[in-house]
């Protein structure tokens, strides 16, 4: 098992200066390279809150991907060591003790696995400093030097889901639901052009605070308005909460609904009585039988054993996100390149989905749309 360091270092101070801090982490990095310590990534991922949901399944993958660099010899001839930083959105000390750890030398990457939020909120602390891998869906249009954003966007995940649900089931008038920040907001901005396009309606567009638990005014309104879809954008357990609340409510028999972020682990909280009508759009599903996923699913169950984690999109990123960081350190080393540079060649690395990545405007990789069935997602289809 890696070391971790979740919450450990809240309050820690970021140096005085952004100079000072860079002579330092050089120093620290110059004498960690001499002496063959190891090649430490800081995987954030959240393990509280709304979000901490996702945190096992992402720790777990993250976890095999380590295994397997270091199974051929570790980074760069030093083995890669994770330092697991809870990246909750209730974290609110998340910048500045991943800042804390980067001025230390204690980290010399960053792969994360958290919502939007987040990373705005790291990003003011570490950007252009040391490499970052984010891995989730997110809204599209991270340009900062230095980041790496492998997840889908709305045009990939919304679009092609908004025009099927369109042209099978007629859905025409939608309401919008989310969290309040950029993801939600960013998303459902798109998601209402693209029904637009298709000559729909939106009927109205409200956002929640993470952590709500009453939705009764919320289900009281899509009860009145009569939708035929709400595109969903409540994360972790606020998920969770709001579906549990629908399905007593006996809405799904009217409507549908379409989600981009509720995966396996939130499907089986939000119970089997719960999922008529819920559909996801998704890069990726445990239940996709292909041959990479057929051998991801052995090696990760070789690993951990038949109780580990339940598998599903979002974790699944980290073991891409550990590998693609590995292969941006081996190409830093190859062509003298720096780690933070932009690429002049897609970067070939071991991803389950297929992952094509020539910067974060050119990540392209399958999407799939999948309906639950149960606690199941049933056979998910190219999109």
């Amino acid at each position: 098992m890696p070391e971790t360091a979740v919450g450990d270092f809240v309050g820690a101070k970021v140096a005085p200066s952004l100079a000072l801090a860079r002579a330092r982490r050089a120093a620290a990095q110059r004498e960690a390279l001499a002496d063959g310590a190891d090649f430490v990534v800081g995987l954030l991922v959240p393990i509280n809150g709304s979000a901490g949901i996702w945190g096992p399944s992402s720790i777990a993958c993250a976890q095999l991907a380590q295994a397997e660099i270091n199974a051929e010899g570790g980074l760069l001839d030093r083995p890669l060591r994770l330092r697991i930083i809870d990246s909750s959105d209730e974290a609110t000390e998340v910048g500045s003790v991943t800042a804390g750890l980067m001025n230390a030398g204690a980290i010399d990457a960053i792969v994360g696995m958290h919502t939007s939020q987040v990373r705005q909120r790291v990003l003011k602390d570490v950007a252009r400093q040391i490499p970052y891998v984010y891995t989730p869906l997110y809204e599209g249009g991270e340009r900062t030097p230095g980041v790496f954003a492998l997840g889908e966007t709305p045009g990939q995940q919304l679009r092609p889901a908004i025009e099927y649900l369109a042209g099978r089931y007629a859905a025409r008038r939608w309401m919008f639901v989310g969290n309040d920040y950029v993801w939600p907001r960013v998303s459902h901005r798109l998601a209402a052009r693209y029904v637009g396009e298709l000559g729909g309606e939106v009927l109205a567009d409200r956002y929640r605070p993470f952590g709500a638990e009453d939705y009764s005014e919320l289900l009281d309104e899509i009860a009145r308005l009569k939708p035929h879809a709400i595109l969903l954008s409540l994360v972790g357990q606020d998920a969770v909460q709001f579906n549990r609340a629908f399905g007593r409510c006996g809405l799904s028999r009217d409507m549908f609904r379409l989600s981009c972020a509720i995966e396996e682990n939130g499907l089986l909280a939000i119970g089997a009585d719960n999922t008529e009508g819920l559909f996801v759009s998704s890069g990726y599903f445990a239940s996709l039988d292909n041959d990479a996923n057929i051998a991801f699913k052995e090696r990760y169950y070789n690993h951990f054993g038949q109780r580990a984690p339940t598998l599903n999109a979002l974790g699944q990123s980290t073991y891409e996100g550990v590998h693609f960081m590995a292969a941006l350190a081996r190409r830093a080393a190859d062509e003298n390149a720096q780690l933070l540079g932009n690429l002049a060649a897609p970067l070939p690395f071991r991803s389950v989905r297929g992952i094509q990545y020539s910067g974060n405007e050119r990540c392209a990789h399958p999407t799939y749309l999948a309906e639950a069935g149960g606690h199941f997602f049933q056979h998910p289809v190219a999109l």
